[in-house]
């Protein structure tokens, strides 16, 4: 598998931040057949993120979608949307989504099956709160998030996972080579025995604060196949930084 070096702007950026898409594909360049590229601006930007990449190895996602295709569900945006407007990816079940908006895993479930009717790739996230770690329940919440969230339609179609210890996520904190190791190599188990080959050879990426200063280390973890970054990939010298290191 490829190394996944995904870039979450979260409720970050407007036209004027395009200029960091643009400076990010021309980084890129060609793309690499080592590591994937892929920025989620907000939806809107999208198309014009979109325009910004073409002829370069930069992809371009989403950050959220509705499980309908289409329908009276004002405000909201399907896959199908995502994929005219230039997505190839979509983030589901971010932890902001999922305490911010109070999304359940049986709910992101059927989000990944929209995403898989679009055509497109699911960057699934699942991880505990400080309180579940300090009683010893990671492991428990974790797996158990991730059964509920994946479909067994996983088993035949492309996913990427990302381990996202909410009490590291805009803290300043992150977690240990050997804590993150623990539980990615807890998520392939599960992922490899519920979904065979594919399992095995879909990216888990760790989306816990990771830096230019700390992606060696994270990224030189077994199982650690990407990052799921936020503010350092705001500015392309970051996110390039990170692009670069994982080469």
């Amino acid at each position: 598998m490829r190394t996944l070096i995904a870039g979450n702007w979260k409720m970050n950026g407007l036209k004027s931040s395009l200029a960091e898409i643009q400076a990010i594909a021309e980084g890129v360049g060609s793309g690499s057949d080592a590591v994937e590229a892929l920025i989620c601006p907000p939806a809107t930007l999208i198309a014009a993120a979109s325009d910004a990449a073409a002829d370069s190895g930069l992809q371009i996602g989403a950050q959220n979608c509705h499980a309908a295709m289409s329908g009276a569900h004002t405000g909201d945006i399907s896959a199908a949307m995502l994929k005219d407007a230039g997505a190839s990816h979509i983030i589901l079940g971010h932890s902001e989504r999922r305490t911010d908006h109070g999304e359940l895993s049986t709910y992101i479930n059927a989000k990944v099956l929209s995403v898989f009717d679009a055509g497109l790739v699911p960057i699934v996230c699942v991880g505990e709160s400080l309180a579940d770690r300090e009683a010893g329940l990671t492991e428990k919440v974790v797996l158990g998030q991730l059964e509920a969230s994946l479909p067994r339609e996983c088993a035949d179609t492309s996913f990427v996972v990302a381990y996202e210890p909410i009490w590291a996520i805009g803290t300043g904190r992150t977690a240990t080579p050997a804590q993150i190791g623990e539980v990615h190599t807890s998520i392939r188990g599960a992922l490899a025995t519920r979904f065979g080959d594919n399992g095995n050879t879909a990216p888990i990426l760790y989306g816990g604060s990771m830096k230019p200063a700390n992606a060696a280390d994270i990224l030189a973890v077994e199982d650690v196949n990407g990052g799921l970054i936020g503010g350092a990939s705001l500015k392309a010298a970051d996110f390039l930084a990170i692009y670069e290191t994982a080469m």
